[in-house]
Order: structure tokens, then C-alpha cells, then sequence
């Protein structure tokens, strides 16, 4: 079974990126191979990462409130590269009544604040592992 590849990208304006970096060191400690984009990346250029790098996912980290706008971006390019299969997931400040309209969108899971890191990594070995 080939490694599980994840690009972990801090999309739009957010300063802050620490959540994503704790995130990213988790997943490598359980053997996933992360490309971290950094921060202040367009859904444009997280997608091109995303495909130059081959990966199975996309985990989105967003603060600034512009997870609608943002996610649905990242999808819509996704398709229309058809890259579709790539899973996108996230977390950040997302709060709960906009998680159910995300995942009709097509998000895979969101994750928020306080998240076990356990939780997310078994999630993503879960969905992802079989890729």
C-alpha cells in the first residue's frame, strides 16, 4: 500500500497557523507524507499543490470566517480540473451550524477547536489509507 500524500494549506487571509502546523506534525508522526502550503494561498494555488503533488487530500485550515467562500472554491476547481476524487477536509473556526451546508458541498469531514488529534488522524488513515 502506497503512503497516504496530504497537502495541508492555510487558505485566504488567516495569520495564524499553528492549529495547521500541530495538525500537519500529527499526521507525519502517524506516517503520512504532508506538504504544508504556508500561509495566504488561493484555493487556485492549493489545488495546483495539490495536483503537482499527487495527493489523495487537501486539508483546509481556516480562521477568518471565509470557510463558505473558501471551501466551495477549492471544490469547484477540483472539478473542474476533475481531479473531484481528491478529498478535501478541514477545520478552524467553523462554527456548527455552517458544518451540515459543508459537508452537502461536499466536504469530507470538519474538524473544530479542541478536536482529539487521535480523532483526526484516525480519520484520515480511515478515509484515506485505501487511496
Amino acid at each position: 500500500m502506497s503512503r497516504i500524500r496530504l497537502v495541508v494549506a492555510k487558505p485566504g487571509l488567516d495569520g495564524h497557523d499553528r492549529g495547521a502546523k500541530v495538525v500537519a506534525r500529527a499526521l507525519r508522526d502517524t506516517g503520512v507524507e504532508v506538504v504544508y502550503t504556508g500561509l495566504h494561498q488561493t484555493p487556485r494555488q492549493i489545488v495546483d499543490t495539490a495536483l503537482q503533488e499527487d495527493a489523495d487530500g487537501i486539508g483546509l485550515s481556516v480562521l477568518s470566517g471565509a470557510h463558505m467562500t473558501l471551501f466551495a472554491e477549492v471544490l469547484r476547481l477540483l472539478r473542474e480540473e476533475g481531479a473531484a476524487d481528491i478529498t478535501v477536509f478541514g477545520g478552524g473556526i467553523i462554527p456548527e451550524a455552517d458544518i451540515p451546508e459543508l459537508l452537502g458541498l461536499g466536504v469530507a469531514a470538519v474538524f473544530t477547536p479542541g478536536t482529539p488529534m487521535r480523532e483526526i488522524t484516525d480519520w484520515v488513515h480511515g478515509r484515506l489509507g485505501a487511496a
